[in-house]
């Protein structure tokens, strides 16, 4: 894995290299086996990428002919800013070829891509035991002090 990293937008072409990357997303989550999500969520997803009616984005770190990392992330207005604000929602690179700064390539193309819309903000969350991706986050974000609630209906 000494070839050099790619960050760039998901291709149409890229679905059965991306799919690997998101299911191991959903598994370190726990949306695995029988918690999986049901394959109209993730060819919804998919389709998002590639509707310009829709918010959602998604970008992929790429190395030789290999996808070792994606991030989706979306713009949305806020009540607190004129322009949309951007939700990094999903981020992960394969175990493999964590520590070489592909998580940190993928947000700062987000950023990149947040400024370059005129936004201000990018903001996520992530779960409390995930120790290693809040040591990368704490370097290259600040924690905002909120706590996220929720209901599932």
């Amino acid at each position: 894995m000494s070839s050099k990293i790619v960050i760039r937008p998901v291709a149409q072409q890229d679905f059965v290299r991306w799919l690997p990357l998101w299911e191991g997303y959903n598994a370190f989550y726990g949306r695995s086996g029988p918690t999986a999500l049901p394959n109209a969520i993730t060819q919804m997803t998919w389709s998002r990428f590639f509707d310009a009616y829709e918010p959602v984005h998604a970008l992929v770190a790429e190395s030789g002919d290999r996808l070792l990392g994606l991030t989706h992330y979306l713009f949305h207005r806020s009540t607190t800013a004129i322009e949309p604000v951007c939700y990094l929602q999903d981020l992960f690179t394969v175990p493999e070829a964590r520590g070489r700064g592909i998580g940190k390539a993928l947000i700062e193309e987000v950023y990149d891509r947040t400024r370059e819309l005129g936004s201000g903000r990018v903001y996520w969350q992530t779960h409390e035991t995930n120790q290693t991706a809040m040591r990368l986050y704490d370097q290259i974000a600040e924690r905002s002090g909120f706590v996220v609630y929720r209901r599932l209906f």
